[in-house]
């Protein structure tokens, strides 16, 4: 039987998905496929780490999906998973580099002249911000999740999250002011 998924909610598919719907989870994929690559891509230095991270988030969903309860949305289920990747991964800063970053890094210098100034300058002053200030305005700016997801992501009353989103917001317009 074909069943068409368009019109589903993300938590009518993961739900389908645990009744034993594959097409449910290859719509969630393609739906999330580029949002959470672009997510670790953000994060880190290296494309294919990113890459693998991507695939390593989705894996977990396959893995985990009969213990998975709507607790919260799938999207916030989903950036969860994603952000504990992110998490292991800066804890792992220690480890060798592997041969397919090497050569990540070495494209990446390639491409240096095609960042704009701007994103220079933005990339810049987010890595002078405290690092969970950083993560809740990555997660709401370009991640575009709203102040109940991220509460959910990170675990923090709705209030938190917007206090500090201000303050990081603040701080961000400070390092971004030209220097009189």
């Amino acid at each position: 039987m074909v069943r068409h998924f368009f019109m589903n909610s993300d938590d009518q598919l993961i739900l389908e998905f645990q009744r034993g719907e594959r097409d449910a989870f290859v719509e969630l994929f393609e739906r999330y496929r580029e949002p959470i690559y672009g997510f670790f891509r953000r994060r880190l230095d290296y494309p294919a780490r990113a890459e693998e991270l991507t695939q390593e988030c989705f894996l977990a969903v396959l893995q985990n999906v009969q213990r998975y309860e709507p607790r919260a949305s799938f999207r916030s289920y989903l950036y969860g998973i994603a952000i504990h990747l992110v998490a292991a991964e800066r804890r792992k800063a220690g480890r060798e580099v592997a041969e397919n970053e090497k050569l990540d890094s070495r494209a990446a210098e390639g491409n240096a002249a095609e960042n704009s100034d701007a994103g220079i300058w933005v990339r810049n002053a987010l890595g002078h911000l405290e690092l969970s200030d950083r993560e809740i305005l990555m997660l709401r700016e370009y991640e575009q999740l709203s102040y109940g997801e991220i509460a959910a992501v990170l675990r923090m009353p709705v209030n938190t999250v917007r206090s500090r989103l201000f303050r990081a917001r603040a701080a961000l317009k400070n390092q971004l002011m030209p220097v009189k």
